[in-house]
């Protein structure tokens, strides 16, 4: 017999709306999920190839083949580090940043009226636990 934890049940069954929130506008727009992550993470950076395959521990030539079909699609590019020119950064493409938007705003609309039941100090608390949890 397991014993339960309510807090573990509650962090599972969010992770469950949530991504079932964002499987379906991916696939509205034709993005798998994890294409979905990518464009998520590339909205305020441009990591490395190898970073953003190990971020989403993914394998590097799985991570090129994405970066590849996007590319195709217009949404990704790919350049040089301006730091260290040995180095490939990707990149969101204009067309790929004003995706990126209108499906960040999607899946805000979506979550919105569960936020809503929750009072600003509730919002503010949650914010800042999640953030704590993150952080590791």
């Amino acid at each position: 017999m397991t014993s339960e934890d309510p807090l573990v049940d509650a962090l599972v069954r969010s992770t469950f709306h949530v991504t079932g929130v964002l499987t379906r506008i991916g696939a509205e727009n034709d993005l798998s999920l994890t294409q979905l992550r990518v464009l998520g993470i590339l909205r305020d950076r441009r990591p490395r190839v190898t970073e953003l395959a190990a971020y989403l521990g993914l394998d590097k030539s799985t991570m090129s083949g994405l970066i590849d079909r996007a590319e195709r699609r217009g949404l990704l590019a790919r350049g040089k580090n301006p730091d260290d020119r040995r180095a490939v950064d990707v990149f969101l493409t204009p067309a790929g940043a004003e995706l990126t938007e209108r499906l960040y705003g999607e899946v805000q609309k979506t979550l919105a009226p569960s936020l809503e039941q929750l009072g600003t100090a509730q919002r503010t608390q949650l914010l800042e636990l999640l953030e704590t949890l993150l952080e590791r």
